[in-house]
C-alpha cells in the first residue's frame, strides 16, 4: 500500500524516560521500550486514536499528521499473537524459576533468615581491637529469601498475614537507613519498573494480594519518572484484586532524602 497523510503518534525522545506506562494502553501493541526509550514499532500498528496520549507523565507523546503507511488491522492481529507468545514464554520462565524453590537452588529457594546483632557483626568481621564497639553496627532486617518479585512465590509463607514492603531496586542504595526505617518488621519484594516486565509484575502482585491476607503495604520508590510506573502498577493490581489494603507511598530522592 502507498503512504497517506494521516494522524499518528510521535515520541519526543528527549522527554521520554522509558517508564513504560504508555505500553499497556496501546491495544495494538504499537509501542515498545527499546534502548530505554518508548518507540513506535511500525506505522502500520498505530491506529491514530491516541489512547496512549494521557499515559505519559513526561508529556513525551503527541499526535501529529504526517505521511505514513496505512493502519493494517491484519498486521496488528499477527503482532498481538506474537506478543502473547512472548508473554507465555516469559510466564513459563517465571514458573520455572518458581519451580526451583524445591531447594535445589539456593538463589531462589524460599528461606527464613535467622539474625542477631552479634551474628551480623561476627559475619562482617568488624572487631578491629579491644576498643571497638560492634554494638553500634545496625542489624540487617531482612528475614526471608528470595526478594525479587519474579522469584518470590505468590503464596510464600513469609508473606502470609504480613505487612508488605514493595521497594524499587535502587532505593536501598540511595537511602542509607533503608533497613531500619522501611524494612524492619516487614516482608519485602523488590523490582524495577523500567527494566523488568510490567505485565508479569502486575499478575504476580494480584496473586500476592489475593493469597496472603496482607495487613498493610508500604511502597518505596525513587523520585525519577520511570519509578512512578511502580506506583501505578501497585495501585492497578490492588484495584484488580478488589481489596482495600492500607497503602502508604514514600518517594526517595536521588540524594537519599524523603520527598513526601
Amino acid at each position: 500500500m502507498s503512504n497517506e497523510v494521516r494522524k499518528i503518534i510521535t515520541i519526543d525522545e528527549d522527554k521520554c524516560d522509558g517508564c513504560g506506562l504508555c505500553i499497556p494502553s496501546c491495544e495494538e501493541g504499537a509501542l515498545q521500550i527499546v534502548d530505554g526509550k518508548a518507540r513506535l514499532v511500525k506505522d502500520i500498528y498505530c491506529d491514530g486514536l491516541g489512547n496512549c496520549l494521557g499515559e505519559c507523565p513526561q508529556g513525551a507523546i503527541k499526535m501529529i499528521e504526517r505521511e505514513a503507511e496505512p493502519f493494517n488491522q491484519q498486521a496488528v492481529e499477527e503482532r498481538l499473537v506474537e506478543l502473547e507468545r512472548e508473554k507465555e514464554r516469559e510466564e513459563t520462565q517465571i514458573k520455572n524459576n518458581d519451580a526451583m524453590t524445591c531447594g535445589t537452588c539456593c538463589g531462589s529457594a524460599e528461606q527464613d533468615i535467622g539474625r542477631s546483632p552479634s551474628a551480623n557483626n561476627d559475619a562482617l568481621n568488624l572487631d578491629t581491637g579491644p576498643e571497638s564497639d560492634n554494638s553500634k553496627v545496625p542489624e540487617a532486617e531482612l528475614t526471608h529469601w528470595p526478594v525479587q518479585l519474579h522469584l518470590v512465590p505468590a503464596d510464600a509463607r513469609f508473606l502470609q498475614g504480613q505487612d508488605l514492603l514493595i521497594a524499587a531496586d535502587c532505593v536501598p542504595f540511595a537511602h542509607a537507613d533503608f533497613h531500619q526505617q522501611f524494612l524492619a518488621g516487614r516482608a519485602l519484594v523488590i523490582g524495577c519498573p523500567k527494566l523488568d516486565d510490567l505485565n508479569s509484575y502486575h499478575d504476580k502482585l494480584v496473586k500476592i494480594f489475593n493469597l496472603n491476607s496482607l495487613k498493610s503495604i508500604k511502597l518505596v520508590h525513587m523520585e525519577v519518572g520511570c519509578c512512578f510506573g511502580l506506583s501505578k502498577l501497585v495501585n492497578s493490581a490492588l484495584q484488580e484484586a478488589g481489596l482495600d489494603i492500607p497503602l502508604e507511598e514514600i518517594i526517595v530522592g536521588v540524594d537519599g532524602s524523603i520527598k513526601n
